[in-house]
């Protein structure tokens, strides 16, 4: 865990892959949702994951076919094929990190997301941590998959990292309906916070839907460890979220 001051990260709400409203045509993980939660004063968390050259791009489902007018997996498409790909239902184009990086200019606080096939493959943290070694502003790194977290805590002086923030995303639960990737020791690792020792996060991104839960409330009050709630849809969740966590990452409503 850090000693520094990262009081930024929850100083004002997260827009969840940015300030995105599709009935404006503003969708999720585009620019424009990001330049939206810049000029409302909001933070933005977004979705990073490779592409089949190995390249970043901001996206967040593993399939291209609910959010483009592509199909299949991302993560068999080159990057280029992906960024000519036009969001549905607004006038973009899938953008590629550095291109993403380039719009918000450390105006606002980003959360990275690291998608990740939990198969031990820590490439994409190396990519985001080398795309992030010399951007200008405050930017926090989380993920699911404690092995990306780990990668980059093991190795954040060597890639030029040291300053960033390294964080956990967790819930109670990785049912194997909705955790089918993950191996019965990956689930309970996940589930009792085992990962802890190699991860050391500095903060922590908690289901709003799990609180009250001792994980949060070990990690906030034994620990000092800020910890913020996921995925937040309207006021009363807000509430909830607030009681139990520092911070809200939202969508669907201004909080």
């Amino acid at each position: 865990m850090s000693g520094r001051d990262i009081s930024w990260l929850t100083a004002r709400p997260i827009a969840h892959r940015g300030l995105h409203d599709a009935s404006k045509g503003v969708i999720e993980n585009s620019i424009s949702a990001a330049r939206a939660a810049i000029a409302a004063g909001f933070g933005v968390e977004c979705d990073v994951q490779l592409t089949a050259d190995r390249e970043l791009i901001v996206f967040h489902d593993e399939s291209l076919d609910r959010l483009t007018d592509g199909a299949g997996a991302v993560a068999t498409h080159r990057a280029d094929e992906l960024r000519r790909l036009r969001l549905r239902g607004g006038n973009e184009t899938i953008p590629g990190f550095s291109e993403f990086l380039d719009a918000i200019g450390g105006r606002t606080p980003i959360v990275v997301e690291i998608k990740s096939a939990f198969n031990g493959d820590t490439t994409p943290a190396q990519r985001i941590a080398q795309a992030l070694a010399h951007y200008d502003g405050p930017v926090a790194i989380e993920s699911f998959d404690p092995d990306q977290i780990a990668f980059l805590r093991a190795r954040a002086a060597a890639l030029g990292i040291a300053h960033r923030l390294l964080g956990i995303v967790g819930e109670a639960h990785y049912s194997q309906e909705d955790w089918p990737q993950l191996s019965a020791a990956q689930r309970s690792e996940l589930t009792h916070f085992l990962h802890y020792k190699r991860t050391l996060p500095d903060f922590l991104s908690w289901n709003v839907r799990d609180l009250p839960h001792a994980i949060p409330l070990l990690l906030r009050d034994a620990l000092k460890i800020p910890v913020t709630a996921w995925t937040v849809r309207s006021p009363k969740m807000a509430e909830r979220a607030r009681e139990w966590t520092d911070q809200i990452v939202f969508e669907g409503f201004a909080p």
